[in-house]
């Protein structure tokens, strides 16, 4: 098998990545995420399905010094595609910005349906700064009036390679797994109308254990 070569390079600013490990387990992981800082839109922070029960220091430390590279830090929410209360999901919103001062919301699980955007207006309106709202498909138009940022895509590579190009009037964010060395996902998702991305290598059930081929540390 021939050598692929380095992997492509991410286009400036264009990562939103969803990194779901512990600082202390995977140090050199976060450095290189850190290092990054200017090929980032934003990372978020989800140091326990959610904000956790009580401030973790390393979260702590590793969201300052995202904030201090111009890095959004993102908080990490489920909404249980509009079933979880809204008042359990404005909860971790106040401790993400009380305990990591966080710049917006990342919130998971995300209905698609026009009939739940009425949950996820109630929600924006209490969300301070940037919200991303992950859908991992093709929402109801009516979404792009919600949220900053729409993921339209979440799933493996090659049911990326076959997914259409779409429009949506606010910026979109395909999440991408199971991504072999040498594919170009830049170059994908472009080609789809995304702005932004994060594709990584990573398969199972928790892909977002693993960082793009571009930022993985090289010791």
């Amino acid at each position: 098998m021939s050598d692929p070569g380095p992997p492509p390079a991410p286009y400036r600013g264009s990562l939103l990545v969803p990194y779901y490990e512990h600082p202390t387990a995977r140090p050199a992981a976060w450095e290189a995420l850190i290092a990054a800082g200017p090929l980032l839109y934003g990372v978020v922070l989800n140091p326990a399905s959610g904000p956790g029960g009580c401030p973790d220091p390393a979260f702590a430390a590793v969201a300052a010094r995202l904030r201090a590279a111009d890095v959004r830090v993102l908080g990490y929410a489920d909404t249980d595609y509009g079933r979880r209360p809204t008042a359990a999901v404005l909860r971790d919103l106040a401790r993400y910005r009380d305990w990591y001062a966080t710049d917006g919301t990342f919130l998971d699980q995300v209905a698609a349906g026009r009939e739940d955007l009425p949950y996820y207006r109630r929600l924006a309106t209490a969300a301070p700064g940037t919200l991303v709202l992950n859908h991992g498909t093709a929402p109801d138009p009516g979404y792009a009036r919600v949220a900053d940022v729409l993921v339209t895509f979440e799933g493996p590579w090659e049911a990326y390679l076959s997914s259409p190009a779409r429009e949506f009037g606010v910026p979109q964010c395909h999440l991408v797994y199971g991504v072999p060395p040498g594919a170009d996902p830049a170059a994908e998702t472009r080609a789809r109308g995304a702005a932004l991305y994060c594709a990584v290598p990573g398969v199972g059930d928790h892909p977002w254990g693993t960082l793009p081929h571009a930022l993985e540390p090289t010791s």
